[in-house]
Formats: C-alpha cells, structure tokens, sequence
C-alpha cells in the first residue's frame, strides 16, 4: 500500500460510497480492457527491494526516519516498521544495457544508502527476516511514524476484533499474541515487477502462481524468527498470519484471507480485480475526486483510485497492477514471494530465472496450468516455504521430485529458452543463470547458510541470542563482498 493517506475515522456512508465507486471503477476497467487503450509496446521490467536496519552489533536500529533524511533519494521510502526501509529500482527494459547494468545501478544505489545510512549510526541488511529480531521489537511502537501505517493497523484490529495469534511449528516451535501488525515488518521481501499486454496477463499470471513452489525453494533466506528456527522461509506463513483480518469463527466459514494465492486459474486481469470487490470489504474506504466513466470518456486516462487502493490491501503473492504514466496506462505482475538477498547477484539471478521461466511456459502450446491443478500450485509454495532447497515438489510429467533436480533437468532449460526468445544472447544468460544452476548443484542457499553458521556458532559455545547475532555481522559482511550465497563458507 505505496500512497499515503491521512488520519481519518470512517463513516458507514464512507463505506458505502467506496464500495460503489469500486463498482464504477470495475466496469470503467472493463470498457479499457475491451477497447484496449493500454500501453504495451515497449514492456518493461522493475524492481522493489525492502531492506532491515541494524546498529553496528547487528541488532534491529529503529532509525528509518533519519535515514530516509540522511539517504535524500526519492526512490527510497518508509516501510511499516522503524527498522524497515525499501529502494524502487526505475523500470527499464529487460535487454537495456544488459544484466550487468542492471545490478550496477543496484550495488551503486544501496551503496549510497550504506554510506548514508552509516553516518547517522545503522546500516543496510538485505534478507528475508532478520535473524536478530526479537519479539520485543515488534509492538505498536514499532510502527512507522507515516499515518498510513497506522491507519492500516487500526482498521486490521477493528475487523479482526482480537489481538493477532501466530503460531508456527518447525525445527522450534513459536506460540505468541500480537497487539499490532508490526509482526509483518519482520517480512522483508524482493518484489519484480513485469509489464504485460492485457491480451496475454492471465497467461503470465497463471504462469508465475504455477512456478511460485520453485521461485521459494531455490531462494529462500529466512530461517529464523524472535529467535527460533522455524520454516526455511519463514516469512511466507508469518505474512499470511500478521496480516489476517479474520478471527477464528469468520476463517471456519471460508472466508479468504488477505493475504492470498487465490483459488483458479484466471482467464482475464479483470478476474482478479473482480475478485477482490467481491470477497474483500474495505479496509481503507477513501474516495478520490475523480470520477472515472467521465475521465474515461472525456478522453483521458482514470486513475482508478478506489479499485488500487483496494487492490494495495489485497497482498497476493503474485498481485496485479494498475497504473497510469506519461505514456498511458499499463498493466503489470508484481511478484511477491521472494524474500530479500542475500545478494544483488542473487537477486539478479532470480530476476532472471524468473522472467525466463514464465516467457518460456506461456509460449508453450500446452501450457502448465493447463495440467497441474491449482490446489497443487499452492501446495508447492507452502511445501518450499517449509523445506526450503531441500522441498519435494509435483511438475506435470514427473510427478513429485526433488526441486533441484526438477530445475537442472526441466525448468532452468526453459529458462533459457525464455530469455533467449526475449532475446538475450547467451553471454549474457549464462552468468546468471549460471547462478541457480549452482545453487542446484550445491543445495546451498541463503537459509541453508544461515542455519548451518548458527549451528557451527553453538556448538562453539554461543548460546542461541549470541550465535544469531554473529552471523548477521558475518552475513552482512558477505553480502558486500556480492558473491552468490551458495558460495559463502560457514566458519
């Protein structure tokens, strides 16, 4: 949820002028889709990073306001915790200036933000929980100082009615209450994004709920949570609890969670935008001036203010974007379910892998949605979540197989292929590809590392807290240095 909003109390009458202007804006999309007045000639791709703040022990730094002052850059912004930050990376096209660039532009800009951030007593840590975070540094106080953050909290306890419960059971067990949704800001996420024609979004959308399981298993990069070791991407299930506005009763009734990885297969952008009016009442009901239909036939472009805010309070794992730029309107993916680093090279290489595989199965002439049930889909994202590289997961034609040999064998194949049709040369594909190719040969990723340098810790003699602490110093190290994280040593 990227705008800002004010403090505000909301009326019924709010509520319900909302909801019809959500109704108006839906079938104002509808005519758009039909006429298609959306920009997709020149596709390109884009990048969000959210990022931790630590002190230099490694421990959580609630500084994010002065940092932000001390970073000056309009493409860096808060998050919902004090200890959170994130960089919008500018869109560009796949193919401009090559990967190599890419990851440049990267490194130079969380650089600045190290050096800036440095002076006023924190520094940068991409990863997908932070692994020195305790339960203490969750409460209302943590919160980000933007009305918006607070706004949201209130109206998630006005509709859960109680405080949040998160339970998780792996390696360790955690049983706790929640008194704000600051438990979310424990999940530190990399998001890409993919502009796409109207004609061909349900195809790349199906595609990306279709490879979510193996995005997971292959990256995942946090282990840890308030201390225990849990899911080797933790992240995913808390999400999915510290956003849930939903008390025990109303989920025994089947209604969706806010957090989602829908329920189908989906034929149009329009099914999710739909879907969404129809299963999700309002959290922040705030009315834009403008009045779409007239916009819309007046011969501008709408914003459609009400269906995205809505749509911000709706965090799929793959969400649709609406959004209006100087050369029009345009829809794109935002995929959300990897979580942050370990490296820019890492996260480039994903980037890779994940732009390739989904370009490759959608010009397959039996696509894989077509054979894999969706059930099955979520399934594999929930198993790799909670396995990590390690995850046995089901491909149509091979059943259920262990995910490093699903990807050698079949997927980073096709993820050549995908990028080679996007027309990368493989000079430049296989560097990065070249990355998740070893991270299959290894089975090593960021948790693995992070549970085998915390393991090596104690039995050195450090006790839990301790051993968590040093390997955060001794990762953040690492991710300077940017070499891939299947090669760092544990010491």
């Amino acid at each position: 949820m990227g705008r800002d909003v004010p403090a505000l109390v909301f009326t019924r009458e709010d509520r319900r002028r909302y909801r019809d202007k959500m109704h108006t804006c839906l079938d104002v999309l509808a005519q758009m889709l039909r006429e298609s007045g959306f920009e997709s000639e020149r596709p390109q791709v884009g990048l969000e990073i959210e990022l931790n703040l630590v002190d230099e022990d490694g421990l959580p730094a609630m500084r994010n306001t002065e940092v932000l002052q001390a970073i000056a850059d309009p493409a860096w912004s808060s998050e919902l915790g004090r200890f959170n930050l994130e960089i919008n990376i500018p869109p560009r096209r796949l193919l401009s200036g090559g990967p190599g660039s890419w990851e440049q532009e990267i490194r130079d800009a969380l650089n600045h933000a190290e050096e800036r951030a440095s002076a006023v007593g924190a520094h940068l840590i991409m990863v997908g929980i932070l692994p020195t975070l305790g339960e203490a540094d969750v409460g209302e106080s943590a919160l980000s100082g933007d009305p918006r953050y607070r706004l949201l909290n209130e109206q998630i306890f006005a509709a859960r009615g109680e405080d949040l419960r998160i339970k998780l059971d792996g390696v360790d067990r955690l049983a706790m209450y929640a008194d704000a949704i600051t438990p979310e800001a424990a999940c530190t996420s990399t998001q890409f994004h993919l502009q796409v024609a109207p004609k061909e979004f349900a195809d790349y959308w199906n595609a990306a709920q279709a490879v979510a399981g193996v995005q997971i298993a292959l990256a995942a990069n946090s282990p840890f949570l308030f201390g225990r070791e849990l899911w080797r991407e933790t992240r995913i299930p808390l999400f999915e609890q510290a956003t849930d506005t939903r008390p025990q009763e109303i989920k025994a009734q089947g209604v969706r969670p806010r957090v989602w990885f829908g329920e189908r297969w989906i034929t149009s952008v329009f099914d999710l935008f739909e879907e969404n009016v129809r299963y999700f009442p309002a959290l922040l009901p705030i009315c834009d001036e403008e009045d779409p239909q007239g916009a819309l036939d007046g011969g501008g472009v709408p914003e459609l203010g009400e269906l995205t805010l809505h749509n911000g309070t709706i965090y799929r794992w793959n969400r649709p974007i609406y959004a209006v730029t100087d050369s029009g309107p345009h829809l794109r993916i935002e995929n959300r379910v990897l979580p942050a680093g370990p490296t820019v090279a890492d996260i480039i290489a994903n980037g890779a892998f994940y732009y390739g595989l989904t370009r490759a199965l959608v010009d397959e002439d039996r696509p894989v949605w077509t054979r894999m049930s969706f059930s099955v889909a979520e399934e594999n994202l929930h198993t790799a979540a909670r396995d990590g590289i390690d995850a046995r997961l089901y491909w149509p034609g091979v059943g259920e197989v262990p995910v490093t040999e699903l990807v050698l064998r079949r997927l980073l194949p096709l993820a050549h292929r995908g990028l080679e049709l996007a027309g990368m040369d493989a000079e430049w594909r296989e560097p990065l590809l070249g990355v998740i190719e070893q991270r299959c040969v290894t089975a090593r990723n960021g948790a693995l590392w992070q549970t085998e340098t915390v393991h090596h810790l104690e039995k050195a003699g450090c006790d839990r807290k301790e051993a968590l602490r040093r390997m955060t110093l001794t990762y953040r190290d690492y991710m300077h240095l940017n070499a891939p994280a299947h090669t760092w040593p544990v010491d």
